[in-house]
């Protein structure tokens, strides 16, 4: 009778757990890098427009941003999560900016803390993203579930997060990967919202990505290596040697960023495409956008800002849309299409 009590109680701690432990410990991959400093833009000191016209709005999945940026997926479940959660979307909805919450799993299994990720009544107007981790289906997770985590953000997509590598290193972590592909075609094609399809850090190659679109995947979020190691990060809270080995063994495994937004798009032109993993400030996103992909997440940069004040997120969110429409004036185009088409970015050899 206690069994479901004990599991929200350990997905709870884990939520507190991983907050803590990005914020406090070195969980940064260091031998491998999101491959975005491999390229670099052509400087046109006579860019022949005014900085007052450009332009850094886009559309991503039919709704309008005031910027190529998404508040990647985090948090929830516990007090210091629901701080972190209103200062985040309250940002979001000031600067027209998309943002995901972290997996709602602990808000099926405990319905008390949801509240830790409603944000919709803080960010009306948000392009708003629900979260579970796909693995859940495997796992007496289906539709009902799912429906419930978009109902609770009322949100306009829901990402599928895969992490066969987190839980690999984390503890019990589920590890039933088998058939997996079927279930989340059943769910696209049941969901009245669209699936995301997004890894945590380790990337999303072409081959999977085309899998993954045939299924019926609305979006890809590539996730990619070269920022926050959740295999660093599940390896601080290992109960075992064996774990903390794996952890240690595994923190630099991935596909960079760089290389999977390219591979992906050369194989998908069309598939509204998202670019995280490792990206730290406005330039990064120009580049990953200039590479093909549509908008950019961060999570780290805006877990450290939330976790200080709402002010914090406010000039960080400042920060990287000055550095983004910086590049474009600096680059002569006007707007993330034209920087897209331009031919300004360049492979460093």
């Amino acid at each position: 009778m206690n069994a479901p009590n004990n599991i929200s109680a350990q997905t709870q701690n884990r939520k507190a757990d991983h907050i803590r432990i990005c914020l406090e410990e070195d969980v940064q991959s260091h031998q491998i890098t999101n491959g975005l400093e491999r390229y670099r833009f052509t400087h046109s000191c006579l860019p022949e427009i005014n900085h007052d016209d450009i332009d850094i709005s886009t559309a991503f999945l039919g709704k309008h941003l005031g910027a190529p940026l998404l508040i990647s997926s985090m948090t929830g479940g516990t007090e210091q999560a629901a701080t972190i959660n209103q200062r985040l979307a309250q940002v979001a909805q000031h600067y027209k900016i998309a943002m995901g919450v972290g997996s709602q799993r602990v808000a099926v299994e405990k319905p008390q803390v949801a509240d830790t990720f409603a944000v919709r009544k803080y960010a009306p107007d948000v392009l708003l993203f629900a979260n579970l981790g796909a693995v859940q289906l495997n796992y007496k997770y289906g539709l009902d579930e799912c429906l419930r985590v978009v109902d609770i953000l009322e949100a306009d997509a829901l990402i599928l997060h895969i992490n066969p590598l987190q839980e690999c290193i984390q503890p019990k972590g589920d590890t039933n990967f088998r058939g997996l592909l079927d279930k989340i075609s059943d769910l696209c094609a049941k969901l009245p919202v669209p699936v995301i399809a997004k890894e945590v850090g380790n990337g999303i190659s072409a081959a999977i990505a085309s899998k993954l679109i045939a299924a019926g995947v609305a979006a890809i979020d590539v996730a990619g290596a070269g920022g926050t190691s959740w295999a660093k990060v599940e390896s601080e809270r290992a109960e075992n040697p064996l774990q903390r080995r794996l952890g240690r063994t595994f923190a630099d495994w991935g596909l960079p960023t760089a290389e999977c937004i390219t591979t992906i798009r050369a194989i998908a032109p069309n598939v509204p495409l998202i670019a995280s993993g490792g990206l730290r400030h406005g330039l990064d996103v120009a580049v990953a956008i200039a590479l093909g992909a549509d908008i950019a997440g961060l999570a780290m940069p805006f877990l450290q800002a939330a976790a200080t004040s709402e002010t914090a997120v406010a000039e960080l969110a400042e920060v990287l849309i000055a550095e983004i429409t910086t590049v474009l004036f600096c680059t002569g185009n006007a707007s993330l299409y034209q920087l897209k088409h331009s031919g300004s970015l360049q492979r460093i050899e």
